[in-house]
């Protein structure tokens, strides 16, 4: 296991920025998440630790030792894949087997390794298959198994479930996290979905265009989000945001569509137009009372109960309804918004206030 660090590691393609200044640490033994939309910069950051690219500036550590120009077979880094990368002409036994082989590890040290990681995964009935009869989640089962037995440092994972159902997501998740606590080897994980990075990970770093926005423990990040992009990306529904104007500074006063709200307030303001956030499931929503009224736009029925789209004069909202209502667009649906669960946002900086 190892500690990954890096200092001031930026990486450009051409005249193309992708990461910028990255400062950051993961712990030794830490399930640590990138999180971020496509584009923003994750996989290229596993592939400089993996050192499939090499950084434009800055250092790479693993440990206090520089990596920057060590070859990647000499990192001892395990990657897992998307795409599984299985080898369709070998059997599971084979696949699993291979980064054992190439070590020219002895034959029956390899059977007894692959037979303790398969049971680890529950697939020691698989082995004589070849990929091609396996299901996703089986098969992404194996690619776990090939990259557990090889007993890495570092474990890097790039968007490992984004190609299984959403069932299968929720199920591999778990078993990813029981893994990594069972294990104990440092992770380094990517994905773009919001959820994911959440329910598996010690800490998460939101990224976009390049840059770090916040980086911290799940919850905190939930609770505490630094700015309007970290607000609006993590949380499903995303997010609800409200242009407003600061009417008085000296106890907070902020209008949105006509109406007053005194909030508190961690920083005072430096400008007069501020964006009020509230997370969709912190509105109170009732289709007979409520201080606020605005017209039903959407329903989108999930079981438990509807998120339900609404407009409230020149604004969108959405909120949580219980399954007991039934609404149709159309209908008037009534709301109170709790100024204790709402967060304001400066919005020329986008810095939360």
């Amino acid at each position: 296991m190892a500690q990954v660090r890096f200092e001031g590691v930026a990486k450009s393609f051409g005249l193309t920025p992708v990461i910028e200044g990255l400062d950051l640490t993961v712990e030794d033994g830490e399930f640590f998440t990138f999180v971020g939309p496509s584009g923003c910069g994750k996989s290229t950051i596993l592939n400089m630790i993996a050192g499939l690219e090499a950084p434009s500036a800055g250092t790479i550590f693993f440990d206090d030792r520089p990596i920057n120009r060590v070859p990647t077979r000499e990192r001892d880094v395990a990657m897992v894949f998307q795409s599984y990368a299985l080898y369709p002409h070998m059997k599971v036994f084979d696949n699993i087997a291979f980064p054992l082989k190439m070590r020219k590890t002895p034959r029956e040290k390899i059977k007894s390794e692959v037979e303790r990681v398969s049971a680890i995964l529950g697939i020691e009935k698989l082995i004589d298959r070849r990929p091609r009869a396996l299901s996703g989640g089986q098969r992404q089962r194996v690619a776990l198994a090939r990259a557990i037995i090889r007993q890495p440092r570092v474990f890097l994972m790039d968007e490992p479930l984004s190609n299984l159902d959403a069932k299968l997501r929720i199920e591999m998740r778990a078993e990813l996290k029981r893994l990594h606590q069972r294990l104990k080897i440092t992770t380094i994980y990517v994905t773009h979905d919001q959820e994911e990075a959440m329910g598996l990970s010690q800490r998460i770093a939101v990224l976009s265009d390049g840059k770090v926005q916040q980086c911290g423990a799940p919850d905190e990040v939930y609770a505490k989000p630094a700015n309007i992009f970290v607000a609006g990306f993590l949380g499903s529904p995303p997010m609800n945001f409200l242009p407003g104007r600061v009417e008085a500074t000296d106890h907070l006063k902020v209008t949105v569509n006509g109406v007053d709200f005194d909030l508190q307030s961690e920083k005072s303001p430096t400008n007069s137009d501020v964006v009020l956030g509230t997370r969709p499931e912190d509105l109170m929503l009732s289709p007979t009372e409520g201080e606020f009224e605005g017209k039903v736009l959407t329903v989108e029925f999930i079981g438990s109960g509807s998120w339900v789209g609404f407009e409230w004069k020149a604004s969108r909202l959405k909120g949580f309804l219980d399954a007991e209502h039934n609404l149709e667009p159309g209908d008037l649906i009534f709301f109170d918004i709790p100024l204790d669960k709402c967060y304001l946002f400066d919005q020329a900086t986008g810095e939360r206030l």
